[in-house]
């Protein structure tokens, strides 16, 4: 099993190879460090250590077996990707106020958030010394990649501008600021492997739609899954005001029925699943304080008996069979099964 995500791959071999090459990244990252300022160097490496499943990195090194892949280009491009996501991580963190990262303290909680983006800062640095190296292609995707990133947080930030649907704006947002670098990563590995370019562009294409199909299965597992299944807290969106898949599904189909029986925030309609389920549902998801365990179980249990919940699942699968087509017509070798292992995995997670 690759210990980056929890999916038995088909291939042993494959799989040894993989876990290897994971180690040369997590060598390369643990040493990276600032030259002078020891604050710099503490703390990128803190957040290093708490930087999760190295996902990314599993992506290019999948995508190089298309090609030459022991060809150290590869680490070093693994290597960039994953400091970019760290990067990122920092500035969302900040963004957020967050105080924890994957069970560490954030960086911007343990110093400040000034430290947080300069380290961030230090980390989209250190990645582009790497890309340079890599060459003046890998520099100009990389801007390519940055400037969607931008530009998906900004329209996150932001929010969806009047007459555009919202669900259409969230999607907007997943592919730019998440699927954007993964797809990224698929092109990297397949490209800095020598694999031939019609395959490194099939292989981004088919990576971009997987990590979006993958946030997506994030947001249905955060509604409908209990903490057992995922090892989660459910409702985690919810109770911080975030409206993913499932609530604008809810919201959508709610909204024309229900506009007219909602009464002021400050007047809840009555707690009646049957005859007020949508209207009661549209106020928990648009005026209550979700912060409130009651009204949070409450909405929780109501989202899960929803239709919303199918929807999103579907949306969740079409994105899968769309990654799917694109890794079917790549060449036969161990990696593609191990590509199609992990669409099989969102599905499933997806429930």
């Amino acid at each position: 099993m690759i210990t980056a995500v929890p999916v038995d791959f088909p291939d042993s071999a494959l799989e040894a190879e993989v876990l290897d090459d994971l180690a040369r990244v997590e060598a390369m990252l643990g040493r990276i460090s600032h030259p002078v300022d020891e604050v710099f160097t503490e703390a990128s490496r803190h957040a290093i250590a708490a930087g999760g499943k190295r996902f990314r990195a599993l992506l290019v090194l999948l995508a190089a077996q298309f090609g030459e892949a022991r060809n150290p280009r590869v680490i070093q491009a693994a290597v960039a990707i994953e400091l970019t996501h760290l990067a990122t991580l920092f500035h969302d963190d900040v963004m957020d106020e967050a105080e924890v990262r994957r069970g560490h303290p954030s960086v911007n909680s343990r110093w400040s958030n000034s430290v947080a983006i300069l380290v961030g800062d230090f980390l989209f640095a250190k990645a582009s010394s790497i890309l340079a190296d890599l060459g003046p292609e890998a520099v100009r995707i990389q801007a390519e990649t940055f400037n969607r990133l931008v530009e998906g947080q900004m329209s996150e930030t932001l929010g969806p501008p009047p007459g555009q649907d919202p669900l259409d704006h969230y999607m907007h947002v997943i592919t730019e600021k998440t699927g954007s670098l993964i797809a990224t990563s698929g092109r990297f590995g397949a490209m800095f492997s020598g694999a031939p370019e019609e395959v490194a562009a099939r292989i981004a294409v088919a990576c971009e739609r997987l990590g979006v199909a993958w946030q997506l299965s994030d947001d249905v597992i955060d509604i409908a899954s209990d903490s057992a299944q995922s090892g989660k807290t459910p409702g985690t969106d919810l109770r911080q005001g975030v409206r993913t898949l499932p609530v604008l599904y809810a919201m959508r189909s709610a909204a024309p029925s229900a506009a007219a029986e909602v009464p002021p925030a400050a007047v809840p309609p009555p707690a009646a699943p049957a005859a007020a389920g949508d209207g009661r549902l549209r106020w928990l998801l648009t005026d209550a304080d979700l912060t409130d365990e009651a009204l949070l179980t409450e909405a929780l249990a109501l989202l899960r008996g929803h239709s919303a919940v199918a929807e999103s699942r579907a949306h969740v699968l079409s994105w899968v069979q769309g990654a799917r087509n694109e890794i079917a017509a790549l060449p036969d070798v161990p990696a593609r099964a191990a590509f199609l292992a992990l669409c099989d995995f969102v599905e499933k997670r997806t429930g």
